[in-house]
């Protein structure tokens, strides 16, 4: 795909420091008030991330409102087809072995010829994986019945007849053809595929979440259901491969009825179920590390994000004007300098903490004018006042679990090693030893030292190992052999996907980009909403509210799958193999990520995160089981009573952390966000007061910082000490300074290129079946070469006279040739 094929966000009227110029004016002025107020308050947010939100959220949320009167529809079909069975009695009351004779029926019913009586079957099984639940009292009964339902419905083999309907949906031509040709796809074109889609995502949703009260024959039901969809059973390809496959032909516009919330849904599920989440995936690099006898990791990350609490936010243009008039008028009180004496008391007290309103008047920090409260470091030994006492304002139990030191262990590469040394022998002795790290003659005693504390703190990561090990089998390949790959089903993932890679990249990157809420809508924009749009157009005010909120909960619900999906593909690759997870992100490069990922941030993104786009009367199983209050206009503009979004926090989150992915030690990457003026961007992203996404934030800024210049660093200090106290630091980087800025010069074609022959070498050596072709004996038994059989195109026999007149008689032959010496 090229550049140009997706848009890509100019980001302009920025001045020199990375802040947004506004036209000046009153109501200009009123904006930033607000947004000045509105950054002082913004509360700290009690959100904990993780693989997914609560069970209930998750199945709400593949519902449209749209789709509620469809509930009733299925209940119907059910009850219409159950009365005739069980005489009277309800679904609750059954044995379990009547209810498996039922679930059989049913499953032979599907194998009808009949289209409109299949689609009846098949609503009658979704209203049993949805927990009958007009036979339940509350919300829990629903999902206790809908979890006892799943289970019976995998045991009879239901899933994989819903497989080969949905593979027949698929090809459905005739669908497709009359869909393209259709002005405006609605609801009712994607009944069948919805219908199959929702049962698939139920029975894979709630067999992959565990519970305390699982029967045994559940427990051995679900690692065999994990085993069967990461293996190649259907189609002799993982079933996550059938919805790429999904997803690229909706992409094409070949099939813009297909729904495409349920089908990323649902492909985001069976790829965490398959691959394993985030505490998995944590457990499965500590055996990695074990099984390499690599030293253990220093932390676990995701007990270290969930133990930080979020900073202040910088200072909004307004307050900086505020503080400027101030200073003017004379009214500052200058705060006096501090001796930093040691780390620990610069982290008993949050330096960046607004302790009141007055203390952010006081703070002159982000100021264009001079860093009044900061100390040198060259300067420390200046005293002049003791620390004043913190004021008794915020309650002590806050400042408890504050961690005392930095939170992260540093970490220093064997080439950051390598190179302090290289600089050192330069300097002292005159000349370097290559990648000798031992050798330490002739160097001062202080450089000891230094090794001494870089090799205390050495990493050495899962990807290295590999890489030094795929340049060994690319040097040797006859004597280190065949490489023995294990089929894990990441592994087996990326070999499916693998021949369609980009293609899957590129429609997965489409569709984040349809669904942005920065996107303008365009004509020739692929049309996401076919699967939330009713046949008939709202005519009430009302109505037209309850879909735009529905539209907006559809396309958020889509970023957040999307994010999620592409987070885990990067995430597994990587751990599977580095050139696995290049190879994708380099994809995602090309295909304009960075620019998409920074235009999906150019909004004001509180506003994003504490969007009230859900109607909990009408979130499933809520809407089956109470009675339906009467909406009003007031009621849908209220919203939930909820501090911010949980979807839309947990997608921005995993935006950036693909952002961090794909820019980690990548130079040219790392200058694209500096090309695209990320700063002032990410800098409005650090409002939003939770831990984990200023922490990537943070880190987007932080390898840029030396790029952005010395009046950038000085008027943003709030910013940079959030970076040295939440950021890992490597202890010879020098993100704060920007030294080697002339010596590094940005050449990105080079180095993507040098990282692609890497990776092409990887696959072709790998995967690719016939790359021993020149390595293999040769055969020199005349009798035995033409005895081989050739395979010869079906035409040949037409036109072999031709051939032999062309390639036998007509060259002249030297047979005196053959009996002399070469």
């Amino acid at each position: 795909m090229q550049a140009e094929d997706m848009e890509v966000p100019v980001i302009n009227n920025l001045n020199d420091n990375g802040d947004r110029q506004r036209p000046k004016g009153k109501d200009v002025f009123k904006d930033q008030q607000k947004e000045s107020e509105s950054s002082m308050e913004s509360p700290n947010l009690e959100f904990e991330y993780g693989d997914t939100d609560t069970l209930t959220a998750e199945l709400s949320e593949l519902y449209s409102y749209t789709e509620e009167p469809e509930f009733a529809l299925n209940r119907d079909y059910f009850e219409e087809d159950f009365r005739s069975h069980a005489k009277g009695r309800r679904w609750i009351e059954l044995a379990a072995e009547e209810q498996r004779a039922y679930v059989m029926r049913l499953l032979d019913a599907l194998e009808v010829t009949d289209r409109d009586k299949r689609l009846k079957v098949a609503r009658a099984i979704l209203y049993l994986a949805q927990g009958v639940f007009d036979e339940c009292d509350t919300e829990v009964d629903v999902l206790h019945w809908s979890r006892h339902n799943v289970f019976l419905l995998y045991d009879m083999g239901i899933f994989t007849a819903l497989l080969e309907l949905l593979s027949m949906e698929i090809d459905n031509n005739q669908a497709c053809s009359s869909a393209v040709r259709k002005p405006a796809i609605s609801l009712a074109d994607s009944t069948e595929l919805r219908v199959l889609l929702s049962i698939m995502y139920l029975m894979v949703e709630t067999i992959r979440v565990q519970t305390e009260d699982d029967r045994p024959e559940w427990t051995a039901a679900r690692e065999s259901f994990k085993n069967e969809l990461g293996s190649p059973m259907y189609n002799g390809e993982p079933f996550a491969l059938l919805l790429f496959t999904m997803v690229t032909k909706f992409c094409s516009m070949n099939a813009p009825h297909f729904p495409m919330k349920k089908v990323l849904l649902l492909l985001w599920k069976t790829t965490l179920f398959t691959l394993g989440g985030f505490e998995e995936l944590q457990e499965m690099k500590v055996r990695g590390r074990e099984r390499l006898h690599l030293p253990p990791l220093p932390e676990d990350s995701i007990k270290v994000v969930r133990a930080m609490r979020a900073a202040s936010p910088p200072a909004s243009a307004m307050e900086l004007i505020e503080q400027q008039q101030q200073q003017k008028r004379g009214r500052r009180s200058r705060r006096p300098l501090v001796k930093q004496d040691s780390l620990d008391t610069y982290n008993e007290r949050d330096p960046f903490k607004n302790d009141d309103a007055r203390d952010e008047e006081e703070d002159p920090e982000d100021t264009d004018s001079g860093i009044e409260g900061e100390v040198d470091p060259l300067d420390r030994d200046v005293i002049i006042q003791p620390p004043p006492p913190p004021p008794p304002l915020r309650p002590p139990t806050e400042r408890v679990n504050f961690p005392k030191g930095l939170p992260w262990a540093p970490k220093v590469r064997e080439k950051d090693i390598e190179h302090f040394l290289e600089t050192s022998r330069n300097k002292f002795i005159g000349f370097t030893l290559g990648n000798d790290t031992e050798t330490l003659v002739g160097l001062p005693r202080p450089i000891h030292e230094s090794v001494k504390t870089l090799k205390q703190h050495k990493y050495v990561s899962i990807a290295e190992v590999q890489i030094r090990k795929e340049e060994e089998l690319q040097q040797c390949p006859l004597t280190l052999g065949e490489e023995d790959v294990e089929e894990t089903p990441a592994e087996m993932l990326y070999l499916g996907m693998l021949p369609n890679l980009s293609q899957y990249v590129i429609a997965l990157l489409k569709l984040l980009l349809a669904a942005a809420p920065t996107s303008k809508a365009k004509t020739d924009s692929i049309n996401i909403l076919a699967d939330v749009l009713p046949e008939e157009m709202p005519i009430t005010v009302l109505q037209s509210m309850k879909l735009g909120i529905d539209v907006n909960r559809h396309k958020e619900i889509i970023v957040k799958a999307i994010s999620a999906l592409l987070l885990l593909l990067l995430k597994h690759f990587k751990l599977n193999h580095i050139y696995q997870f290049e190879i994708v992100s380099q994809h995602l490069v090309f295909a304009n990520c960075i620019p998409l990922i920074l235009k999906f941030f150019n909004q004001n993104i509180m506003s994003y995160i504490s969007a009230k786009n859900s109607i909990c009367v009408l979130d499933f199983p809520h809407c089956v089981v109470h009675e339906m209050p009467e909406l009003t206009a007031e009621s849908l503009e209220a919203g939930d009573s909820n501090q911010f979004c949980w979807r839309n926090l947990f997608s921005c989150i995993n935006l950036l952390r693909i952002l961090n992915k794909l820019t980690k030690w990548k130079h040219s990457r790392t200058m694209m966000l500096v090309v695209f003026k990320s700063a002032p961007i990410l800098k409005r992203a650090l409002k939003v007061k939770q831990a984990m996404m200023q922490l990537y934030v943070l880190k987007l800024l932080k390898i840029q910082t030396k790029y952005l210049g010395r009046q950038w660093r000085k008027s943003n200090m709030k910013t940079m000490s959030a970076i040295y106290q939440k950021v890992r630091h490597r202890l010879n980087d020098d993100w704060a300074y920007g030294n080697d800025i002339d010596a590094r010069p940005w050449d990105f074609q080079a180095e993507e290129c040098a990282l692609r022959e890497s990776i092409e070498k990887f696959n072709a050596r790998r995967y690719d079946k016939n790359r021993n072709g020149e390595f293999a004996p040769v055969d020199n038994c005349l009798q035995s070469v033409l005895g081989q059989r050739v395979e010869l195109p079906e035409d040949f026999r037409y036109s072999y006279e031709m051939w032999l007149e062309r390639e036998v008689f007509s060259q002249p032959i030297q047979w005196e040739g053959l009996l002399q010496d070469p």
